[in-house]
């Protein structure tokens, strides 16, 4: 045994405060009072007690380990080898604590100085320890930053404001890009669809986060004198959004269906649910996500690399599902030229079926029998193939020869119908086992956005609205895990090994020799 453990062995043992601590508990469970606890107070009374054992059993091993640093030759990325050291420590703030950590320090004129005990730890920068940064990106990704700080404070022994929440946040999803982009591809049947399926979702930001033009308004209506209180309806939030732009890409089994299971399913929402009803394919390897910092046409690229990592020699059928929306239209289409993929695009049949029933609403009473029939008319004709500029130019005439007066909401769903012909030949889309509903990326925007960043009274900065996106965009794929041990090792490499020359801090505790014993 070397010297440094030999002392280390005759000093007196660093977890001695920890274990009067512990005798001390194990006295108190024995005592009259803990027996008249009930097992709610005895379960909290425990988890406090054991909270502070933890925090000295932690700070006893750190004490072990300044007591066996020996000093070693530093030098660092640039070159400089750092001479002079000197015995320091820093705060370390834990799950169950906040503790001292005791370490040489090297310094040399000019250059930061290096620590290699803090390598070896493998420290943050800042003194709330990777266990702190996990519990704040979990709660974050479920509650707002101020219920993140009540949490930790009633759970953990860490102290933490709310700007620093939203930082150790930030931080926690700086590696999201890396990690997909070195994620290996799952193996998937060329026989199953890739979807992909992208959908817009606003969020109520800031002023100053607002895009150019919409901060423009906002400003522009806060100087306009009013002279009481405006009150907008319902979900109306004039120049106060910003739209995040979301994606889901996913493999699924092709469906063959026919007009009549699609009206199936919908009088099936009406509670008339048929006994012979096959089971519908559920996707597989879904990854979602979501931005609020890039725009459209980035997030919809990343969709397409994301495609293009499952299925590189192009041997499965890419189908893309949208509603609608021209400048979304316009970037996919973009896409696949670059990429030089084929692929057909779908319209959401639901989205459809909002204009034709708002389209209905001009020929029959809102909610009638007659509506109801006139909305099944036109939704079998295009599910059985019918061409969607006759379905537009239908109601166009009939509009025409009943000489309706309020005529708008047919004029726009024949414009949409028209302008994306292409896209609503459900048909085809069914006889190829096609989904024809976005029910994906409507669960994404819902589960991914809104049920976290919609809520009342939220102002987002970009920053933290992109981080807790990132974060609820790995927990819902299932990624978290595996993200974050890629994580822990990226901040070791830029925290660490790229501060030392050849990426490589010497070990600060020498290593104890071993005696050959001969038999």
């Amino acid at each position: 045994m070397s010297t440094a453990y030999q002392q280390i062995n005759d000093a007196e043992s660093p977890f001695a405060p920890a274990g009067e601590k512990f005798a001390v508990l194990v006295r108190h469970m024995q005592s009259p009072e803990a027996l008249r606890m009930t097992h709610g107070e005895l379960e909290a009374d425990v988890v406090a007690r054991t909270r502070d054992i933890a925090r000295d059993v932690v700070q006893g091993h750190l004490n072990l380990r300044a007591a066996a640093e020996r000093p070693v030759r530093v030098v660092g990325a640039e070159g400089v080898e750092r001479p002079e050291r000197r015995r320091s420590f820093r705060r370390l703030r834990l799950v169950v604590g906040e503790v001292e950590v005791p370490r040489l320090l090297y310094q040399a004129p000019g250059v930061r100085g290096l620590s290699p005990q803090d390598a070896a730890l493998s420290l943050p920068k800042d003194c709330f320890s990777m266990g702190v940064r996990r519990r704040v990106a979990e709660e974050v990704c479920w509650g707002s930053f101020d219920h993140a700080v009540e949490r930790l404070a009633s759970t953990t022994g860490a102290s933490i404001a709310k700007r620093q929440v939203e930082q150790l946040a930030r931080a926690s999803a700086v590696d999201f890009e890396a990690f997909y982009s070195a994620r290996t591809a799952e193996p998937e049947g060329d026989e199953q669809l890739l979807v992909l399926t992208f959908d817009g979702a606003g969020l109520i930001m800031r002023t100053e986060a607002l895009r150019a033009e919409t901060r423009r308004e906002a400003e522009k209506a806060a100087k306009m004198p009013k002279a009481w209180p405006e009150r907008t309806k319902s979900g109306e939030k004039p120049n106060r959004k910003r739209m995040a732009e979301v994606a889901a890409v996913y493999g699924i089994s092709r469906f063959v269906r026919t007009a009549d299971d699609i009206m199936g399913e919908l009088a099936s929402i009406k509670g008339v649910r048929p006994a012979d009803r096959p089971v519908r394919p559920r996707p597989v390897n879904k990854r979602v996500w979501a931005s609020v910092q890039r725009e459209m046409a980035d997030v919809i690229e990343e969709g397409f690399r994301e495609a293009l990592r499952r299925d590189p020699d192009g041997r499965r059928r890419w189908v893309v599902l949208v509603d609608g929306q021209q400048q979304q239209l316009h970037a996919i289409q973009a896409a696949a030229k670059r990429h030089g993929v084929h692929l057909t695009i779908v319209c959401d049949f639901i989205h459809v079926m909002e204009y034709l029933w708002k389209a209905a609403n001009c020929f029959h009473a809102a909610g009638s029998d007659d509506a109801r029939k006139w909305v099944s008319e036109h939704a079998r004709m295009l599910l059985e193939g019918a061409d969607p500029s006759q379905v537009a130019a239908g109601m166009r005439r009939s509009a025409t020869l009943r000489k309706l007066e309020v005529r708008a909401a047919v004029d726009k769903c024949a414009r949409y119908l028209l302008g994306r012909r292409d896209y609503v030949r459900y048909g085809d889309a069914l006889a190829e086992g096609f989904p024809i509903a976005s029910g994906v990326i409507e669960g994404a925007c819902r589960h991914l956005v809104r049920d976290r960043l919609d809520c009342c009274g939220a102002r987002w900065s970009v920053e933290g609205a992109e981080a807790v996106l990132k974060i609820r965009a790995l927990t819902t794929s299932g990624d978290f895990e595996a993200y974050w041990a890629l994580h822990l090792a990226r901040e070791h490499e830029r925290n660490h090994l790229s501060a030392y020359a050849g990426a490589a801090p010497p070990d600060p505790i020498p290593r104890p020799r071993l005696r050959l014993v001969k038999s």
